[in-house]
This record gives structure tokens, C-alpha cells and sequence, in this order.
């Protein structure tokens, strides 16, 4: 009876200490577990700073605010590409470098301090640029203010040098189609970028690396474009919207109207764009249709 006692007094220790094992184990899992958690929260409310090289164009090109979707406002700024993004050229606002004065017609080569932050405030960049120093300052020549010109017809469009360029292309061939409510879609039928809750027309930058304009700046950029429409001979100038057009701009409000009122069911309408610099002059000709579903 002892004996029989005593094995189980034996196998009830083993027990109470396995379960206290488990309970050991279960609370560093969780323990390591909330560690991690700690750390990679840390990791992900900490701001990363790194100085960069930042090139700068002689010329001034346009952006606009982040309220102002409807583009009507276009404001100067500053032409940026970083070592990390080459090819891509960027608009950030001329007090945006801390510590560096822009001055027109100049061509800089910075190296700059970009932090990018953890905690950016409501409706402002997540990136900040401080000026560590000017590496390169060269006076280009003088870079003309744009001029504002009537333009009536398509022959009155005047071209940048070099230009016509093959440098955009509407995404998925420019093919759309719109139903009798208005919404626009790819003619597969997959939905298109928007801004605002606004269908766009996004262009592709499709010129080639190698190509002696692939870095060039404002002049080369679509700032703008001439809207030639089938259903009007009025020819219209629209803003761009980061490297888009918004649909409600490049059809007028009558367009629009008539193509869901009064077109029928695969019926066709073909509209061409002349898209333009910052100087409102030429880069090239695209064209896009519109079918109604």
C-alpha cells in the first residue's frame, strides 16, 4: 500500500510539474512574442534619415495643391530627380529644400538630407529635404517664361525642339467605356486610377533609357494638354494631374451628357490630345476612344 501511495504521489509531482512547465513555456512565448511586437512597433515610429545626391532643373515646372483636384490653380515650383529614382523627375515646392534658394535658369547638383517620417502630419508629405550642400551650380541659358498664345486650330500648336517625341502612351491602348451613368472603365472592363473619385486617364512613360531625353526636365514633361474632340471645334487646354488628365476635364460637361443620353450602345467617339510642357508648347500626340457600354 505504501509503495502504491508513494508512486502515486510520484506520478501527481510529475504532473504538477509538467503543467507548471507548460505554463512557463506558454508565458516567454508570449513574453518574446510582445518583444518583437515592441520592437518592430519601434521600428516602424522611427523617422529614416539619408543623406542622397538630388539633381535640379533650370526649369520651373507645375504642380498643384492637394485640394485643388480640379487643377485650376497650377503653381511654380521646383523640377527634382534623386540618385534612388533616376529618370523620375518630381515637383516639390521651392521652400521645400531647408536651406537652399532656388534660383531660375540655375542647374544643381545637391546632396541633401531626406528624412522620411514615421508620423507625417494629415495632409503633408511624408518626406523632408535639408540642404547639406551644393555640389555643382551651373547658369544654363535663359529660360523663357511661357507664353500665352490662342491657339484655334491644331496648326496653331507650336512644338518644343525635338519634339514630336514618342514619350507617352495611354495606359491599356486608351480604350475605353462609359455606361449610362457615367462610369468609366477599361474596355476590359477593369476599373481605371482615380483621383478624388475621379476616373483618369494615366499616361505611361514609355521612352526608352537610353534615349537622350529619358533625364530631361520640364521642357519635356506633360504639364498639360490640348483637347481635340470629335464633337467640338473648340480646342481646350486641361492641367495635368500627376502624369494623369481627369476624365471630367477632358470631356466637357456636354460631352459627357451626350455620351450617356444620346449615344447608342457601341457606338464609338475618338478624341486626340497634344500633350504640352510647362510652356504650353507640343510633346506629342495621343489619342484615346471612348465606346458606350
Amino acid at each position: 500500500m505504501k509503495l502504491y501511495i508513494t508512486k502515486y504521489m510520484e506520478s501527481d509531482n510529475r504532473l504538477e510539474e509538467m503543467k507548471t512547465m507548460k505554463i512557463w513555456r506558454l508565458a516567454l512565448a508570449t513574453l518574446a512574442a510582445f518583444s518583437l511586437a515592441s520592437c518592430s512597433s519601434d521600428d516602424d515610429d522611427k523617422d529614416i534619415t539619408k543623406e542622397i545626391i538630388m539633381n535640379v532643373s533650370a526649369e520651373p515646372g507645375v504642380m498643384y495643391d492637394l485640394f485643388d483636384s480640379l487643377g485650376e490653380h497650377p503653381i511654380e515650383c521646383m523640377q527634382v530627380m534623386t540618385e534612388d529614382e533616376p529618370g523620375q523627375w518630381q515637383n516639390l515646392y521651392f521652400s521645400e529644400v531647408k536651406g537652399f534658394t532656388y534660383e531660375r535658369g540655375h542647374e544643381y547638383v545637391l546632396r541633401v538630407k531626406r528624412t522620411i517620417l514615421a508620423n507625417p502630419p494629415q495632409d503633408a508629405s511624408n518626406r523632408t529635404y535639408e540642404l547639406v550642400r551644393i555640389l555643382a551650380d551651373k547658369k544654363v541659358e535663359e529660360v523663357a517664361e511661357p507664353v500665352e498664345k490662342e491657339v484655334k486650330s491644331e496648326a496653331d500648336i507650336e512644338y518644343e525642339q525635338l519634339c514630336p517625341v514618342e514619350k507617352y502612351a495611354i495606359a491599356k491602348g486608351g480604350e475605353y467605356m462609359v455606361d449610362a451613368d457615367g462610369k468609366v472603365t477599361y474596355a476590359d472592363g477593369t476599373p481605371t486610377p482615380e483621383f478624388d473619385k475621379h476616373a483618369q486617364i494615366y499616361l505611361e512613360n514609355i521612352l526608352d533609357k537610353s534615349h537622350p531625353l529619358w533625364q530631361a526636365g520640364a521642357r519635356y514633361m506633360a504639364t498639360y494638354t490640348y483637347v481635340l474632340s470629335p464633337l467640338t471645334d473648340e480646342i481646350r487646354l486641361v492641367p495635368s494631374n500627376h502624369s494623369c488628365f481627369l476624365f471630367k476635364n477632358i470631356l466637357a460637361e456636354s460631352e459627357m451628357t451626350h455620351v450617356q443620353q444620346s449615344m447608342k450602345q457601341g457606338e464609338t467617339l475618338r478624341y486626340a490630345l497634344i500633350l504640352a510642357n510647362v510652356y504650353k508648347r507640343g510633346i506629342q500626340k495621343v489619342e484615346f476612344t471612348i465606346k458606350k457600354k
